[in-house]
């Protein structure tokens, strides 16, 4: 069974899911995944963090929306922030560049097959087919730490996900819709998305999900001090 059973586990065999299965995730595992990953880091233990969680009519309902506003506004609306920095210096732009490159290879989706790979990233819209989408959000009134909470309560998210054999997408892709998705779940004014994430599980049998990102070698990113 895909399940991890330590947390190493969890972190190693976590990934980008982007084709999921059919299978429904049973409501009670989701609240007890959401549950649980509230005992993240939070300084000052504020809990900037809010979730609101897509299942069932709803989820098909606001994907059958989207896909309509997107005929008109193929570009998606403009963004309250941008994901990466403008001018992304080296060696962050080649690993931006590297990684889409991988994922475009698992598909044999060649370079100047534009449409292609446009036709393929748009799955994001539709969190990749996953019977659960969610949007993370948090008071517009929160600065750069409560951000970093809520980014931890969010990776504590998906390693629970794994823990239970499932798998999970963070989309900070729907930020290109935010007024649309505020407006869908009558989000208040004062809070602001920050990001989108699909769960489900995996489709073992598509070949997006085989992809594995490289990661840095310990000696390129950390320092020991006193050794």
């Amino acid at each position: 069974m895909d399940t991890a059973r330590s947390v190493t586990e969890a972190v190693l065999s976590r990934i980008s899911v982007r084709a999921f299965s059919d299978r429904l995730v049973e409501t009670g595992l989701l609240r007890q995944i959401l549950a649980t990953a509230a005992r993240s880091p939070s300084g000052g233990n504020l809990q900037p963090w809010h979730v609101d969680v897509l299942i069932g009519e709803p989820l098909a309902q606001f994907k059958a929306l989207i896909a309509e506003r997107r005929r008109v506004m193929p570009q998606g609306e403009q963004p309250e922030y941008e994901v990466y920095p403008k001018n992304l210096m080296e060696p962050y732009r080649t690993r931006r560049s590297k990684c889409g490159e991988d994922m475009y290879a698992t598909l044999s989706i060649a370079r100047e097959q534009r449409a292609e790979r446009l036709a393929f990233i748009a799955g994001n819209y539709a969190f990749w087919n996953a019977p659960v989408g969610m949007f993370f959000s948090l008071e517009r009134s929160m600065g750069p730490p409560q951000w970093s909470d809520l980014g931890m309560f969010m990776q504590t998210v998906m390693l629970l996900a794994r823990e239970a054999g499932l798998h999970t997408c963070a989309q900070e892709a729907w930020s290109q819709w935010h007024a649309t998705i505020s407006e869908f779940i009558d989000m208040p004014a004062s809070r602001m998305l920050f990001c989108g994430m699909a769960m489900g599980y995996a489709d073992p049998g598509h070949a997006v999900n085989t992809l594995r990102t490289q990661r840095e070698e310990l000696d390129r990113f950390a320092t020991f001090h006193g050794v």
